[in-house]
């Protein structure tokens, strides 16, 4: 966690102390403090500090609301650490404690090193973001916490909260979280209208013969094309596939860029496919055809779904079948066949435009900006900034002080609703340029030796001109 030069200081990221979820109404009376607490990590605290600390957020909570009875409190900002809040169902409470990162300092004369809290480095609305995620993330394994309780009592509550946050919780790495996190976008594959069709006329025609489909997804390269879901449930089933299921599954197909494990040829027609959910394969007489099941629309009226996730070459496509339905092997066998040699002729088709537009676009030389942008009406989001996604986080390539400006930057807008510019000066030759208009948001970190502001100016409208067909028209 640390890095260290020499027997100088060490610096420490950001690390997650606790996490916590209470409902202070399941334990009204004294003495039965412990019923409110319905998951704590780590479980091995004490039972009493447990207690302590849910009745400390409980006190703020109560007392930020007498200030703003609508809005009680989002965070608390302490020296060593930083607590995030949300409640995101009537009463129940979610509470992540951040440690804040930290400098230790050597002492001479063998005194213990000197630690130096820095106290303003983590985003607000960043780790607000982390904690709302946390949530959501849960809502679509699990429906919502007040499903549970009417199902099968605080206990099954409890048990669906221990087994999904445990494995959750590890998976979060706080020191790479930054404004994508706040966005929580989609990135999107732009393609000529030729493939798009086809692609259009692959899900119409699995739809009606498959007629127990209720939605279709389609992605390729982690980049999706087509989805017929809600974009709230969009948005998050895509970070589960990109961040979770995609990275497990990636590694064997590593070897050579879509080199197929074993191609079938059924007719004349190559078949790539294969499940990433449920059967690992349809040859073992004893495959197992249960698929995870998801939760969709859990605002109004809550459906829940298998989800299907089959996969040829670097296409793959989510289809979601009413929970009521048993699946059987005859109907895997069915999709597996209609599918599979479908889904890889238009994988071939879309990595060719792919490589077309690859080429269009110039070599791959280190440019002289990189940018982030994030469109709030169809949550496209496009970054140069950040590297493959990783199992656990996707990493950016730009000093962390960059990023930091960059969610400064996106706090000033998100106070607003007019449009605007911000341009900041960085250190050692770097600019920071944020622009917000009509709903979009363009963030450019531009790295060039004496420029000044108009120069700087006139590259972003070089940049918005070229990535953009300028649709920031502010000027």
């Amino acid at each position: 966690m640390s890095m260290a030069s020499g027997m100088q200081e060490k610096q420490y990221t950001p690390s997650l102390l606790s996490f916590f979820i209470y409902n202070p109404k399941f334990g009204p009376r004294e003495g039965e403090e412990e019923k409110k607490i319905l998951f704590y990590h780590p479980s091995e605290v004490e039972k009493n500090e447990k207690i302590r600390n849910v009745g400390l957020c409980e006190a703020i909570v109560q007392f930020t609301r007498t200030f703003c009875p609508r809005k009680p409190a989002k965070s608390l900002h302490t020296q060593k650490n930083r607590q995030f809040f949300l409640e995101p169902e009537e009463n129940f409470w979610m509470v992540m404690v951040v440690r804040n990162p930290m400098i230790e300092k050597p002492n001479k004369d063998g005194k213990p090193p000197t630690v130096e809290y820095q106290e303003e480095e983590l985003l607000d609305s960043v780790y607000g973001a982390v904690l709302q995620q946390c949530y959501s993330m849960y809502k679509i394994f699990n429906s919502t916490f007040n499903r549970a309780v009417e199902t099968g009592g605080v206990e099954l509550l409890i048990q669906k909260l221990e087994k999904f946050f445990y494995r959750y919780l590890q998976t979060i790495h706080l020191q790479s979280c930054d404004l994508l996190d706040v966005f929580g976008g989609i990135s999107f594959l732009p393609l000529d209208k030729m493939t798009y069709l086809k692609i259009q006329s692959f899900v119409n025609k699995v739809e009606e013969n498959l007629s127990l489909v209720k939605y279709t997804a389609f992605l390729y390269n982690d980049q999706l094309i087509w989805s017929g879901l809600e974009q709230d449930d969009m948005r998050i089933l895509y970070k589960y596939l990109t961040t979770s299921l995609f990275p497990r599954h990636s590694e064997p197909e590593l070897a050579g860029r879509d080199s197929p494990l074993r191609p079938e040829v059924m007719g004349n027609l190559l078949h790539y496919g294969r499940f990433l959910t449920g059967p690992a394969t349809l040859k073992d007489p004893d495959a197992k055809f249960r698929f995870p099941k998801i939760f969709v629309n859990t605002e109004d009226r809550s459906e829940e779904l298998h989800l299907i996730v089959y996969k040829a070459m670097s296409a793959a496509v989510c289809f979601m079948i009413n929970a009521s339905v048993e699946l059987t092997r005859e109907f895997c066998e069915q999709m597996d066949a209609l599918v599979g040699p479908q889904l890889t002729l238009l994988a071939s088709d879309i990595c060719e435009q792919y490589n077309i537009n690859r080429r269009i676009s110039g070599p791959e030389k280190e440019p002289q900006f990189k940018f982030i942008y994030f469109n709030h009406m169809n949550l496209a989001e496009k970054s140069t900034i950040h590297m493959r996604k990783t199992a656990g986080a996707s990493l950016s390539s730009v000093h962390p002080d960059l990023m930091k400006i960059l969610g400064d930057i996106n706090c000033d807008f998100a106070r607003v609703d007019e449009d605007e510019e911000i341009i900041v000066k960085a250190m050692t030759d770097y600019w920071v340029v944020g622009k917000k208009s009509d709903q979009r948001e363009l963030y450019v970190i531009l790295n060039q030796k004496n420029a000044n502001l108009i120069e700087v100016n006139d590259e972003v409208k070089r940049l918005c001109s070229t990535q953009f067909n300028n649709i920031f028209f502010l000027d």
